[in-house]
């Protein structure tokens, strides 16, 4: 496992959610207010989603899905979505990615 610099929090400007991709990895940044936070980018539905209140929401279900833990936490499925842990180096987002 190393860690990966995967983008920088001026990246955000206006929005809290950045879709980024390492090698074939696809994953989802997210700026809240007590940090930032990495998942998997897409839902098990196949779909991109929109920050709601410190979740991810699936325009194409509208499940939910716990930014924090990855935790389904409503909508039609169950399925959690993957989380990665992050670490900032001054303004450097780091994201630890398995080999």
């Amino acid at each position: 496992m190393r860690w990966v610099h995967l983008a920088n929090l001026s990246d955000f400007e206006d929005r809290s959610v950045l879709g980024v991709t390492h090698e074939d990895r696809k994953l989802a940044l997210y700026r809240l207010e007590d940090g930032v936070y990495a998942t998997t980018d897409v839902c098990p539905h196949q779909s991109a989603g929109e920050v709601v209140e410190g979740f991810i929401e699936c325009p194409g279900h509208y499940a939910l899905f716990n930014i924090r833990t990855g935790q389904a936490a409503g909508g039609p499925t169950t399925s959690d979505l993957g989380t990665y842990p992050v670490k900032l180096d001054g303004s450097k987002i780091l994201v630890l990615i398995d080999a």
